[in-house]
């Protein structure tokens, strides 16, 4: 372990180390941040209102919304000249999110990550190739910073330019990798059109996050590769990633207890759910100085367990993301997120791992094309008629499949666009 003190603390400790961390938060946003100043004074809060963890319920909700109308630095508790780094989202849906790191901030975030690394059995002496991208998404930057930490040797590739990772790979034999999964799966796409084979490489694990992917796909990705693929968690408004991460048992993901304080909670009404349940994911900072947090829905669907794991760690885990608030479809009165669409095509003989999923209107009903991408020599009637039963009976809706074949789908070198929405702006208030 990394730091065995805080991975195998006991629950007591962890709830009393929480509670008078979370305090401190509170006292230092309700001194600087003139947002929380404002929220809390309307509800008759301060930190001497939380004498138990459940009282973090009193406090109220951040979404990113709010970060957005407090657009660049309205939610920044030090002048931004004293952030000495400052990442942001990419802001196409609107302005972006926009976050900030003092010193300490950055130390922490290298410390989650080299934790993380050492949980999935990263050694100092390993090289690893970084194909997250580097710039203003912190994932490239975050992995980055926590593998120095450890001592391991970086390789900061960033994202594309698919041909020299591959010689990169080849020459200086990396034993760790570290990008999204998509990429993953066209840089050995990649590797094979060259009469290369992903399985003979110098790779043992992958560090695979940043977008949505199924078991199934895991399963893709150890197999093309002859490696252990692990999952990461993050997000930039809470940290960026490291939040949390798979260990070897590779059964749910190990949050960092002493750095955020995580609930699950019913996405519709905001009421907690149980240990166990599948809900939305809120986080709470409890050391960030530049940009502390306060219970902030992520739009992430987990649940969490607070079972020791077979690894020895005590910290709480949660299961890996099984789709957003945002992604979910109703389709004729069912309700299906795409990582359930995706489990059930990668089950089907004769289908690459690349598709897209577009939204469409019928007949005032939402609908579904799902476009997929086939194997050389595969049969497409035969498959639609297959895959077309799958969705119907373990789904319960209803596709039109439309078949592509091999490379007839786009690849990424980033994060993949899985969904495309092609209903007017009209037909969706209709829905």
């Amino acid at each position: 372990m990394y730091n065995e003190i805080l991975e195998t603390m006991e629950a007591e400790e962890r709830t009393r180390l929480q509670l008078t961390s979370l305090r401190e938060t509170v006292r230092h946003v309700m001194e600087h941040v003139p947002f929380y100043q404002t929220r809390f004074k309307e509800r008759g809060l301060d930190a001497e209102a939380l004498q138990t963890m459940a009282d973090i319920q009193k406090l109220p909700f951040t979404y990113k919304s709010d970060l957005r109308e407090q657009y660049p630095f309205g939610l920044f508790a030090v002048p931004p000249h004293e952030a000495v780094r400052i990442h942001a989202s990419s802001g196409t849906s609107g302005k972006p999110t926009v976050v900030g790191y003092t010193q300490s901030d950055l130390d922490d975030w290298s410390t989650a990550v080299a934790r993380g690394l050492v949980a999935i059995g990263a050694e100092k002496t390993d090289l690893l190739h970084n194909a997250y991208g580097y710039g203003l998404f912190t994932g490239g930057l975050g992995l980055h910073s926590g593998a120095e930490q450890l001592g391991m040797t970086i390789v900061p590739v960033s994202g594309g330019n698919t041909d020299r990772q591959i010689t990169l790979i080849e020459d200086f034999q990396p034993r760790g990798i570290c990008g999204t999964p998509s990429y993953m799966l066209h840089l050995a796409e990649r590797m094979e059109e060259k009469g290369l084979d992903p399985k003979m490489s110098s790779l043992r694990y992958g560090i695979f996050g940043a977008e949505p992917w199924s078991e199934e796909l895991r399963q893709t990705l150890e197999d093309k590769w002859g490696i252990r693929a692990f999952d990461i968690y993050g997000l930039s408004e809470i940290m960026g990633p490291g939040v949390a991460m798979e260990c070897q048992e590779q059964n749910g993901l190990h949050l960092m207890d002493d750095l955020f304080i995580t609930e699950v909670i019913d996405p519709v009404t905001g009421e907690p759910l149980p240990e166990g349940m599948v809900g939305e994911l809120v986080f709470t900072s409890l050391k960030k100085k530049a940009l502390p947090i306060i219970r902030y829905r992520t739009g992430d669907l987990a649940s969490v367990t607070t079972e020791v794991c077979a690894c020895g760690r005590t910290t709480t885990r949660m299961s890996r993301v099984k789709g957003r608030t945002d992604d979910m479809m109703i389709i004729r009165g069912v309700n299906v997120f795409p990582s359930e669409i995706e489990r059930v095509l990668l089950q089907q003989p004769g289908v690459t791992p690349h598709y897209q999923i577009h939204r469409i209107q019928r007949a005032g009903l939402e609908a579904l094309e799902l476009h997929i991408e086939l194997e050389a020599g595969t049969v497409a009637e035969e498959l639609k008629r297959v895959i077309c039963h799958a969705m119907k009976t373990e789904c319960l809706i209803s596709v039109d499949l439309i078949c592509h074949p091999p490379y007839g789908l786009p690849r990424s070198e980033g994060k993949a666009v899985r969904i495309i929405d092609r209903r007017t702006e009209s037909e969706k208030k209709f829905v």
